[in-house]
């Protein structure tokens, strides 16, 4: 088994002259270093708060070079091959199949634990910026990076304690083998002033527990950033931290709260959504963190690993236009046939799929090149462009950047969360939206809550295809996954329904952290590996 996955401060505050060497010209003592010292030293604390955006394009933090190990990126990616409306052509090269085809995903496996050490060591990264930190004695810019640390955490907490949260289905049960209930448990809580005895002894945090810590963060950070002026949407303002809100209080079901902070979101921070134009460009298109519409974002640069590698990246597992990556080499990205029926043929949104011969709208989606789009399956996407529409220089194409907050997703929250509490409030908000910024003829086709709801939900997952978004609408709604039906272009060995959400959302607590935290043993959640037997 690997290495203990939980970073509790200490091991990292003692650790090697590597984590500060090139941040610090003053004369320190790097394997004892404090945080006073670093707090004194202006350009130590910078590095600190350049590490968190950095860390979501890290590359291999399991070590084995595994090609699905290449930063927050991947994190999304897992969560949308989960879910019913991302489609991966079946193919040797797809390194993804197991979380699509729900195997291997036990604790003893690396499926889970990638999540479980990427999660744990970006919560550090943050760590190491809070702890660094006095509010009593900072400066105003202090405080700034104090608040981009809280939101940092409170954002990596907020994913992992939904993705390893575990909720009701349709094939396991909340009471596990050993006989406890983990109904609602989500995981331990790790911060700046966690010792190593308390890691080898943290239980699985439940939901008002862990819903508090990150409360809290979330407060902390609005506190810190009320006059941040970042200099890159790679980190976090106020805005961000408004929409972080928004999230979060959908996750707990606070949906007065949820509508509030979403508001509070678009009012803020003058974004706009991303218009025809922006969404189809051949060259621009989602991949340039200046898109007006984007609140936060990933960017990538040449010298990155991730792009170095040529394979590793965000472009080469999300665009099937170039001729280096892995999407264009067999498991193309595609939308679910059912799916794609759905959408209007007035939403401009529709042409970022190829349709298939036909359709009304075969032969109309911009392509960078015509000849790779003519070899292109039916629905495959064209979504995510390399950067600068170059198909063949992986040293140009990979230096992206996507997405990790847009504004059109307060847009949908506002509207959902008004729903729940008033379905016209709901319904009128989303037509609103959808009217002005996606097509005229727009009109939502329900009246009562669960209708109007289930209707934002469908177009969150158009609008948010490949971003990362839709898996937590699944498992907090307890909507199906369907997969297998007459005209399916889902793969064979993927073609599951489900009945309520399914099982595989809920992500196992890995062996490894078991073997080091005494605390989770007997408190896994149950392994959903193979449970449902694909449609025929």
């Amino acid at each position: 088994m690997k290495k203990k996955v939980i970073y509790y401060l200490i091991g990292i505050c003692l650790a090697s002259s590597t984590l500060f060497t090139g941040c610090i010209d003053e004369t320190i003592p790097t394997n004892t270093i404090t945080s006073d010292q670093l707090a004194s030293s202006a350009k130590s604390t910078e590095a600190l708060l350049w590490a968190m955006p950095a860390f979501t394009n890290k590359l291999d933090v399991l070590g084995r070079g595994a090609a699905s190990d290449w930063g927050y990126g991947s994190m999304m990616h897992i969560r949308d091959v989960m879910t019913e409306e991302m489609v991966i052509a079946s193919s040797g090269y797809d390194w993804y199949s197991s979380w699509e085809q729900n195997t291997s995903m036990g604790e003893g496996f690396y499926y889970c634990q990638l999540l479980w050490n990427f999660y744990y060591q970006f919560i550090q990264t943050a760590n190491n910026m809070i702890v660094t930190i006095n509010p009593e004695t900072a400066t105003d810019v202090q405080l700034n990076y104090l608040g981009v640390g809280y939101a940092f955490r409170s954002m990596a907490y907020l994913d992992a304690a939904q993705m390893f949260e575990f909720l009701d289905n349709d094939a396991t049960q909340s009471v596990n083998a050993a006989g406890n209930d983990v109904l609602n448990l989500t995981i331990p809580i790790v911060n700046e002033t966690t010792t190593e005895a308390q890691a080898r002894n943290n239980p699985r945090a439940t939901r008002e527990q862990m819903s508090a810590f990150i409360l809290s963060d979330l407060n902390n950070a609005e506190k810190y950033l009320q006059s941040f002026a970042r200099p890159s949407k790679v980190l976090p303002d106020l805005a961000v931290v408004y929409g972080l809100k928004a999230r979060y209080y959908m996750w707990i079901a606070d949906y007065a709260n949820a509508q509030t902070y979403a508001r509070k979101a678009i009012d803020t921070g003058g974004y706009t959504p991303t218009t025809k134009d922006q969404w189809l460009n051949t060259t621009t298109g989602f991949n340039d963190l200046s898109t007006p519409s984007w609140m936060w974002g990933s960017q990538m640069s040449a010298e990155d690993a991730v792009v170095q590698t040529g394979i590793l990246n965000w472009t080469s597992w999300m665009s099937n236009e170039t001729t280096f990556g892995y999407a264009s080499a067999g498991p193309f990205l595609m939308i679910d046939a059912r799916i794609y029926d759905m959408i209007s043929d007035d939403d401009f949104r529709k042409l970022s799929w190829k349709a298939p011969q036909g359709d009304a709208l075969y032969g109309k989606t911009p392509y960078i090149d015509a000849s790779l789009g003519a070899s292109l399956p039916d629905y495959a996407s064209v979504k995510f462009r390399p950067a600068q529409g170059n198909m063949d220089e992986y040293k140009v194409g990979a230096v992206s950047a996507y997405p990790l907050m847009r504004i059109e997703e307060m847009f949908f929250i506002e509207a959902e969360a008004a729903a729940h509490q008033n379905a016209a409030t709901g319904k009128s908000l989303l037509e609103s939206f959808m009217k002005t910024y996606r097509y005229s003829s727009y009109s939502c086709p329900a009246s009562d809550v669960n209708g109007v709801v289930n209707e934002v939900f469908l177009q969150k997952r158009v609008e948010f295809w490949g971003e990362g978004v839709s898996f937590f609408d699944y498992k907090r709604l307890n909507e199906t996954v369907t997969r297998g039906y007459t005209g399916t272009n889902h793969p064979d060995a993927t073609r599951f329904n489900t009945t309520t959400r399914p099982a595989w959302m809920n992500f196992c607590i890995v062996q490894s952290e078991k073997n080091n935290n005494s605390a989770l043993m007997g408190y896994e959640n149950p392994d959903p590996s193979g449970l449902y037997t694909p449609w025929k």
